[in-house]
């Protein structure tokens, strides 16, 4: 009697030649099996077939590749982010502060080292020292000519009409800064990320964002919000067309009129449904902007659901409330596990072609972020 068999290159199971590894789904390629008879042979028969990442990248290049899903994945479990929590807040409380730096770091390389997609994990590079010293530059940009107008002319006991003057001088500063912090928040995390040791980057330009967050945030104000899905598609396609992987660049093709109906359909059901309209028309925002996104010649997809969405935040809610707070490592693991659930790639890729270009970014917009009290999601 004889079998064909192969190991597995990628998880090293040895087992009956199949087109993909039953294990972890590595395709095979190589040369031809060979038999080996069983009786015949002390061990488990090998043939001389591979399985591995170069074949992922052949399949990934190849224009007969099938169109299955190519999905993400998180492995990370809530008790060890837990464990992350519950050291970093007792430290950071004893630093005044200062550890926080070090407690940023640790989440993000815990999550990033536990998002995987093609059986390769994702990898944070950022540092403490880094986020230090850009939360001291913002300090002197900022936040020292922030305060002063702030908090001087009252301890000067000046007239009243200077300390309103100077309260609305200090909130402009901050509308001022807010396109400056998005735009450096977003260059630095993704120049920090890597996957397969290629780093991301993003080459958008502050200048145009301004135009971009001005121009839209008016144009929301006068409609009364009707411009909203507009300004949202406007926002996305800014940070996805200057977003690369390597010398790859993201592309997106999408327009706000695609958005509008549903968006005034959600708006107007907001009453009736009791708010719960918002998760319908947020899941197929998410559902159309994902959609239209590529990378190469492969587009992403996302499958989520209005009822889907629903759930997830009512019930993460609960469970914050439940825990008094204490739960907030299991809403994050559910929440990473929810997005990368619904989000895969379609098509061919060719990885070989994408290189190094890496880019240099500074931490101080993080700094600056977070004197404005913003918080950014990895992706933007």
């Amino acid at each position: 009697m004889t079998i064909l068999s192969m190991r597995c290159a990628k998880c090293g199971l040895i087992q009956a030649l199949a087109p993909v590894c039953k294990s972890c789904g590595a395709r095979a390629s190589g040369d031809a099996p060979q038999s080996a008879s069983v009786a015949g042979r002390r061990g488990p028969p090998v043939s001389s077939v591979t399985l591995g990442a170069a074949a992922a990248d052949d399949d990934w290049s190849s224009n007969r590749a099938s169109d299955r899903p190519r999905r993400f994945d998180f492995r990370g479990k809530a008790g060890t982010l837990f464990g992350i929590y519950v050291v970093n807040i007792p430290l950071t409380l004893c630093t005044l502060g200062v550890y926080s730096f070090w407690a940023k770091v640790k989440v993000r390389r815990f999550l990033l080292s536990q998002s995987e997609f093609e059986g390769d994990r994702f990898a944070y590079h950022g540092t403490a020292r880094e986020l230090l010293l850009g939360t001291l530059k913002a300090a002197l940009v900022f936040g020292l000519p922030a305060m002063l107008l702030r908090y001087l002319p009252p301890f000067l006991h000046a007239p009243l009409w200077i300390q309103m003057t100077a309260g609305v001088l200090a909130y402009v500063i901050a509308l001022v800064f807010i396109p400056f912090a998005v735009v450096g928040t977003r260059r630095y995390r993704l120049s920090r990320s890597s996957w397969r040791g290629i780093r991301f980057s993003f080459r958008g330009s502050v200048k145009e964002f301004v135009k971009l967050y001005v121009r839209g945030g008016v144009l929301t104000l006068l409609t009364l919000g009707l411009y909203s899905p507009f300004f949202t598609v406007r926002q996305y396609a800014f940070f996805t067309a200057n977003s690369y992987f390597g010398n790859e660049k993201f592309q997106f093709e999408g327009s706000g009129r695609d958005l509008f109906r549903s968006y005034v359909i959600a708006l107007l059901l907001t009453i009736p449904t009791l708010g719960l309209s918002g998760f319908w028309y947020a899941a197929h925002k998410h559902r159309y902007l994902i959609g239209r996104t590529s990378l190469g010649a492969a587009r992403f997809d996302c499958d989520m659901t209005g009822g889907a969405l629903c759930w997830l935040t009512l019930s993460n809610i609960l469970i914050l409330l439940g825990t008094l707070g204490l739960g907030a490592a299991v809403v994050a693991v559910r929440n990473l596990h929810f997005w990368f659930d619904k989000i895969s790639l379609r098509g061919s890729l060719d990885l070989a072609a994408i290189e190094q270009d890496a880019q240099s970014a500074s931490a101080t917009a993080e700094g600056l972020a977070g004197f404005l009290d913003l918080d950014f999601n990895l992706a933007g």
